[in-house]
């Protein structure tokens, strides 16, 4: 398989780390894409383009213009936050700064990075089965909830809207994974996670564009 140049957003710690270090050593290029460097991100030799919030659009448009003379194969957009709430406890501004983080700005980056995208590219959006409504059988987690579904709708019209282009999009959701976001509760590493989204990613082309998968491999419901 021929070296690709990959781009990681929130690739500083958890997912988007370990899918830096799995790329990295497999050969491709990457760049790491996040608001300050971690010092496990720079030991691993990768480019990295710190300062970037994705909400920004300012950050954006230097984002793109730091890559103005490249093509981007990959562009893997794993920045996220989550806050937990349930019917009693959660709060309007959060919600919506979970919807602008999870949603809007992996749109928003993907518009401001789209003359870097080719034929044969793949938009990635590290999503969630908890945007799931068929899978929702526990309820809570408003904002988490309505951030990922709402991701998933965008990223289904992007598909659409990038097949002719030749460009494919999925939706992958790692599993429960050992990050600082769930206080390492997951039941997977993040590297274990990253290696699973890695062979997903590989398996995304024209014809499974526009794909909902777990990282074992699972097709999720919407």
């Amino acid at each position: 398989m021929s070296a690709k140049h990959v781009v990681i957003t929130g690739a500083n710690r958890g997912i988007g780390l370990a899918l830096a270090r799995q790329f990295h050593e497999r050969g491709d290029e990457v760049t790491a894409v996040c608001r300050q460097p971690s010092p496990e991100l720079e030991r691993l030799g990768v480019a990295i383009i710190d300062g970037i919030d994705v909400t920004d659009t300012d950050a954006r448009n230097l984002l793109a213009e730091r890559l103005e003379n490249e093509t981007i194969d990959m562009l893997v957009n794993n920045a996220g936050i989550l806050e937990g709430d349930d019917f009693d406890s959660f709060a309007e501004d959060s919600i919506l700064r979970q919807v602008e983080v999870n949603a809007v700005a992996p749109l928003a980056l993907t518009r401001a990075l789209r003359s870097q995208l080719k034929q044969g590219s793949k938009v990635i959006m590290i999503t969630s089965r908890m945007g799931s409504m068929a899978d929702n059988g526990s309820g809570g987690q408003y904002g988490y909830r309505m951030s990922k579904a709402a991701l998933n709708a965008a990223g289904v019209s992007l598909a659409n809207d990038f097949k002719d282009a030749g460009i494919a999009v999925a939706m992958l959701h790692p599993g429960y994974v050992q990050t600082d976001m769930v206080g390492n509760r997951g039941d997977i590493s993040a590297t274990e996670a990253a290696t699973r989204l890695v062979q997903r990613m590989d398996e995304v082309e024209l014809s499974n564009t526009g794909s909902f998968r777990h990282s074992n491999g699972e097709t999720l419901p919407w």
